[in-house]
């Protein structure tokens, strides 16, 4: 069992995989919260913790489960972001086989992927659905609290009732984020961000966040809540910035490289062309155009030093749904330069040699996310044909 300790929340509580759980009285669907992946991220483990005890005091749950994960134990009880691999980098398919495969297994942060991975194939087999999975997370730079989700309808769907910023797209740039394992298997999943590592608001983000969660999936009434009164406030804390976002570019760390963030930014930042941002080995980086800066990075641990966003207009989010269900993205195969990577048809290969009239702009809007494969190779895959829509269709959100 591990100990961590919060220094906003005063306090200091010991650790098990599972930080609790509630179950109602009546068949509902199963809320899964994980917390901690990052072990200098102790917010969100607090906030649910106190959640499930206002919960349990005031019987609050009527139907379905709620369910609070702890993520990297070795690293929360440390206070550090991971061991020596970051955990929610882990969850790629062939990561994932290594762990099925591997009779032992020595690294610290892939001993709790496999912990965390056989209770979530179990959870997935023992309850019943819909299931709604959110990770909770804290940033090092000053933040405005935020949504961040892979890009599909069903999330686009769900995450719209919170009065944040929504962040699409950061799958394109981040690689084997559970979450992004998570909704591969179709659920709606996706993560909020509370604020800054030691901010005090943060832990009160969370912990509206969460109320707000189990009213909009059906859990708890919103009568049993304040519910207008955290609508509104985070409305507040989020400094009018609601709309959805996408991520188009990002600054990553290579190994060898001494990467120094300058002091004084924070997300949502809006930056002039020029301005300089940070170091790279005593040399100055600067920014090649105007933009707005997001998750500039202000720890030890991590390669992503930092992302710019743009705001999506609502016209295009609206193209993308039509484009998305008439299902016409299917010609692109027919193009030179385009062919299926599997029989499953989940992603596509395109050859940038030929393809070269395809914008990657286009593929979003048919829900396509891009990876590099080689130099003049996309492998691009559709979230769209994965979702358990089907599931989610009774829901009250719906």
């Amino acid at each position: 069992m591990a100990e961590t300790d919060h220094m906003v929340a005063n306090e200091e509580i010991a650790l098990e995989r599972i930080i609790g759980r509630i179950d109602g009285s009546e068949p509902g669907p199963c809320l899964i919260f994980f917390a901690g992946i990052h072990g200098n991220e102790p917010s969100g483990v607090f906030a649910f913790r106190q959640v499930l005890d206002e919960l349990s005091q005031h019987k609050m749950v009527a139907s379905g489960s709620i369910i609070g994960i702890a993520g990297n134990l070795w690293a929360l009880q440390r206070s550090e972001r991971f061991h020596t691999k970051d955990l929610n980098r882990l969850w790629t398919r062939e990561q994932i086989e290594d762990l099925t495969k591997t009779p032992a297994i020595l690294q610290e942060d892939q001993q709790q992927q496999q912990e965390i991975y056989e209770l979530l194939q179990s959870l997935l087999n023992e309850e019943t659905g819909p299931f709604y999975f959110f990770d909770l997370h804290t940033t090092s730079a000053d933040s405005v609290p935020f949504i961040t989700v892979n890009d599909s309808l069903l999330n686009r769907r769900f995450t719209r009732q919170y009065p944040v910023p929504l962040i699409l797209g950061i799958e394109e740039y981040v690689e084997g984020a559970l979450l992004s394992y998570i909704n591969e298997l179709g659920y709606v999943s996706f993560g909020f961000e509370g604020g800054q590592h030691e901010d005090p608001s943060a832990l009160e983000n969370h912990k509206m966040f969460i109320y707000l969660s189990l009213v909009f999936a059906g859990v708890v009434d919103k009568s049993r809540i304040p519910f207008d009164e955290y609508l509104m406030q985070l409305h507040g804390n989020s400094a009018g910035k609601r709309s959805f976002y996408e991520i188009y570019d990002r600054y990553e760390i290579q190994p060898d490289e001494k990467f120094v963030m300058r002091p004084g930014f924070s997300n949502f930042q809006k930056i002039k062309k020029g301005t300089q941002l940070a170091s790279r080995n005593g040399r100055s980086i600067t920014s090649a155009e105007s933009a707005m800066l997001f998750m500039p990075l202000y720890q030890s641990q991590g390669n992503d030093g930092y992302f710019l966003i743009r705001k999506i207009p609502v016209f295009f989010l609206w193209l993308s749904a039509v484009l998305r269900r008439t299902q016409v993205d299917r010609i692109f195969t027919l193009l030179p330069g385009v062919r299926w990577s599997s029989g499953e048809r989940e992603a596509m290969i395109v050859d940038l040699r030929i393809a070269r009239f395809i914008a990657r702009q286009i593929f979003h809007l048919f829900g396509y996310r891009s990876k590099e494969l080689g130099s003049h190779h996309l492998v691009i895959k559709n979230r769209e044909y994965g979702s358990r829509t089907n599931e989610y269709r009774g829901a009250p959100w719906w």
